[in-house]
């Protein structure tokens, strides 16, 4: 606030000094002669006279928030404003003239020279306040961008927060399930989601990540589930070798494919497949989970799922906004594949 204070005294002190000084040349080219002390006060008092006047405007648009006005109310306003402003600056300027010695009571009340005079200076008012409201309007814009880029970023760590619970506690039971029966894999384990973890802190204040930051967490997770499943389930990769120049949202991988073994393969008593596939495509990224099982996301609570699937669908409408797109579909009625396009984000 201090520095726009500073900023606009410094405008208009500057502005208006400016104007003095214009109208003093303009009247010595016009005259083709030195301009006299007298005129050269009065030209001076002219512009501490607009000065004090705009300064008050400015105050009575803060007061009467004429910035939160829709422009069809606005500009009669700032019309009518600018021309009673321009009557008054006439009328107060004939004082000065008689004090400086140059008052003309002839020429002083002529219709022709107090309307002439007096759009002149209306002109002068209107071209402030176009500047003002501009001015006003580019902050306000730029202040709804940050605020609205602060929103975003707060829902985001939310929606993070929310994903890192859920995978933490799948993972802790699937390393629960072999403490007893295996600890040398339990071990193998703990590390894998000792890994995981830290990945995820040191990403947790980044929205995108690298893919290659993501797909060995995806890796450490389903070799974690594969411990736990063992011969129930297969693992199978195809990665385009392009897909590693992507940022992909952090987690957001590794939950499809947490979804896929949860609501697909861990239904199944025989186990199935689940297949990480990745494509290049016109600068856009293209993932693609595919697990053994059915398209049926209803749970009985509706709290047990459904949660990693909205923020996904959330946080790209975040990231990307319309850029990105996000479906699941069924495949011969035998295969689930979650579908994921994501755009290239260049880096500067």
């Amino acid at each position: 606030m201090l520095n726009k204070t500073k900023l606009y005294y410094g405008l208009q002190l500057g502005g208006w000094l400016a104007y003095a000084i214009i109208q003093i040349v303009s009247s010595s080219l016009l005259s083709a002669r030195a301009v006299s002390n007298q005129r050269i006060v009065f030209f001076f008092c002219e512009a501490l006279i607009c000065l004090l006047l705009t300064h008050g405007f400015r105050h009575l648009i803060t007061q009467r928030q004429w910035l939160s006005h829709g422009f069809p109310r606005l500009i009669p306003q700032v019309i009518l404003a600018v021309l009673l402003m321009g009557v008054l600056v006439y009328l107060l300027r004939l004082p000065v003239a008689a004090l400086v010695g140059i008052y003309n009571a002839a020429l002083a009340f002529d219709p022709t020279t107090l309307l002439g005079q007096a759009l002149f200076y209306a002109i002068v008012f209107f071209i402030w306040s176009v500047l003002y409201f501009i001015y006003n309007y580019f902050e306000r814009y730029n202040k709804s961008l940050k605020m609205e880029a602060s929103l975003r970023e707060v829902e985001l760590n939310n929606l993070k927060s929310q994903l890192n619970p859920h995978f933490i506690f799948n993972a802790l039971n699937s390393i629960r399930a072999l403490v007893d029966e295996n600890p040398g894999k339990s071990k193998q384990a703990i590390n894998q989601l000792s890994n995981i973890l830290r990945n995820s802190l040191i990403k947790e204040k980044s929205a995108l990540a690298s893919f290659d930051d993501e797909l060995r967490m995806v890796r450490d997770y389903l070799s974690l589930e594969s411990i736990r499943f063992e011969e129930r389930l297969q693992i199978e990769y195809d990665i385009d070798p392009e897909s590693y120049t992507f940022q992909v949202p952090p987690l957001m991988v590794q939950t499809l494919a947490e979804n896929g073994i949860k609501h697909g393969i861990s239904r199944l008593t025989q186990g199935g497949v689940i297949q990480l596939k990745t494509k290049v495509e016109d600068d856009h990224l293209k993932i693609y989970i595919r697990n053994s099982g059915h398209f049926d996301f209803k749970p009985a609570s509706p709290n047990s799922t459904g949660l990693g699937i909205e923020n996904t669908r959330q946080r790209l409408r975040l990231i990307y906004g319309d850029d990105a797109s996000f479906r699941i579909i069924t495949e011969n009625n035998n295969f689930v594949v979650a579908e994921l396009i994501l755009p290239h984000i260049y880096r500067k």
